[in-house]
């Protein structure tokens, strides 16, 4: 690992030139999942592994490099598909891309553990979370740094045998954290099966050097105070539990983050990191969104997400609910009592903290963002899930049709099954294109990642969409053009 390397951390906008990221592809662990502990894993189903690697997301790993990496590609395609090892995707092998700027964290952690005492340190945290014996924790001693970290991630061994559970969403590396300017937001999963995944992001974030000269820029969210002598039922409530997941937090602006609290961020949590920030002086606004707790919704970015300055895709049904706030006192907002609102939304300034502006609907703050934050003079347009046609908006969303992530201001990936959606966009005038066919007009020279402009790029997305995750919840961008 060369310490000197100079390593970027800086994101300000959903939409700026994508510069750099994390990502993890789907590893052995995806085909160990069964169908019984599936939603424990927080899948929908069990997905055909092979299919979702070949089939679909490599497409997404071949794109990321065309347009932020294209030395690591072009003019390789053919030799890279012929490859039935798959070895160009996979972190350790010989033929690896080894980018660093599409980096996948299965890569850093690999490195981190050829450091005889951070590989101590993190086997002995994971044999503690994983109750394993003795026995076990004198196995894994015995493996090479890149295969310890398959191991960590897969959950088995080479020969098959499984060790403990798999990290499934580990394909979505959004939630592992976020970056807000030069600061990287820790996160605080929801659920017990993702817990595994929080320390290795930990270790990552805090002992490999790509991180080294932001280490201090790292914010961990404390947990609720003296919160181990609560009652088990008031630790599991929402006023006082304290998780976050990287897909309810976007830095849509330098001095702007939306935080969503959801069925996996809770309030306490928005709460601490908006004190935080506040007193770092990082952001100096705050919108707190408040959605309804279904598995439907699940994040504030299944729900929406931008596609360039000016224009932002989301679910019709939700783009206008808010209307009822008004009439209840905001301080109730912040208090066990009003957990069950469905939804509101609620900005916060530091400094006049205690009088939060409430904003009346999605649709005003997502035009305000596009206009006062970001200072576009273009008229701010709205492109609807299922085109706001019932029953698609639903049925759209659900397989992640407001979930893009935008590769600059108007190029973004999503899912090639939304099909109303997708005509949504080509009503706007955006051109539509697989990403099998763009890589073959970038190999031929005819298309240039630099010239493309409103663009949606689709990605084959029968398995991976039962994971009920998108392009931007599998990515976690670490820098981006201001």
């Amino acid at each position: 690992m060369d310490q000197s390397r100079d390593f970027g951390i800086n994101v300000s906008t959903e939409t700026g030139t994508l510069k750099r990221l994390l990502i993890h592809s789907p590893d052995r662990g995806l085909g160990k999942v069964v169908p019984s502990k599936a939603q424990d894993w927080l899948f929908e189903d069990i997905v055909h592994l092979d299919t979702m690697r070949r089939g679909e997301y490599d497409y997404y790993v071949k794109l990321l490099l065309y347009f932020l990496d294209p030395e690591k590609i072009k003019g390789k395609l053919a030799e890279i598909d012929a490859d039935e090892t798959r070895s160009f995707y996979i972190p350790g092998s010989e033929k690896y891309f080894d980018s660093d700027r599409v980096v996948d964290i299965q890569k850093l952690l690999g490195e981190i553990l050829q450091d005889s005492n951070t590989r101590i340190k993190l086997t002995a945290a994971i044999c503690g979370i994983e109750k394993c014996s003795f026995r076990i924790h004198e196995e894994l001693n015995t493996y090479d740094p890149h295969e310890l970290a398959k191991i960590f991630i897969s959950g088995s061994c080479p020969d098959k045998k499984m060790l403990f559970a798999p990290l499934p969403n580990l394909i979505f590396m959004r939630d592992i954290g976020i970056v807000i300017n030069k600061h990287i937001l820790l996160n605080k999963p929801a659920k017990s099966a993702r817990t595994r995944e929080s320390i290795l992001a930990q270790f990552v974030f805090f002992y490999h050097p790509m991180f080294a000269q932001i280490r201090q820029n790292l914010i961990e969210i404390p947990d609720n105070e003296n919160h181990f002598l609560l009652p088990d039922d008031e630790k599991a409530s929402d006023y006082h539990r304290c998780t976050l997941e990287g897909g309810d937090v976007m830095t849509v602006a330098p001095n702007h983050l939306l935080i969503g609290c959801s069925e996996r961020t809770s309030i306490y949590a928005a709460q601490q990191v908006m004190k935080i920030l506040f007193e770092q002086d990082i952001v100096q606004k705050i919108t707190i969104i408040k959605i309804p707790k279904k598995r439907d919704y699940m994040h504030i970015d299944t729900i929406f997400t931008q596609v360039k300055k000016n224009v932002w895709v989301l679910l019709g049904s939700l783009a206008r609910l808010g209307d009822e706030a008004k009439k209840k006192d905001v301080l109730h907002f912040l208090a066990p009592v009003d957990v069950n609102k469905e939804f509101r939304i609620l900005q916060f300034k530091k400094g006049s903290e205690q009088q939060p502006k409430e904003i009346e609907n999605l649709e005003e703050l997502l035009a305000e963002i596009s206009t006062e934050d970001l200072g576009s003079t273009e008229p701010v347009q709205f492109i609807y899930s299922g085109d706001n046609e019932f029953p698609y908006g639903e049925r759209e969303q659900w397989t992640d049709s407001c979930n893009l992530l935008a590769l600059k201001d108007g190029v973004v990936i999503g899912y090639d099954r939304n099909d109303k959606t997708l005509e949504a966009f080509r009503k706007k005038g955006f051109t539509i294109i697989s990403a099998q066919h763009l890589l073959q007009e970038f190999e031929a020279g005819t298309l240039s990642p630099d010239t493309l402009t409103d663009t949606f790029i689709t990605l084959p997305s029968a398995e991976l969409s039962r994971a009920r995750g998108g392009s931007h919840c599998m990515s976690m961008p670490i820098l981006r053009e201001s």
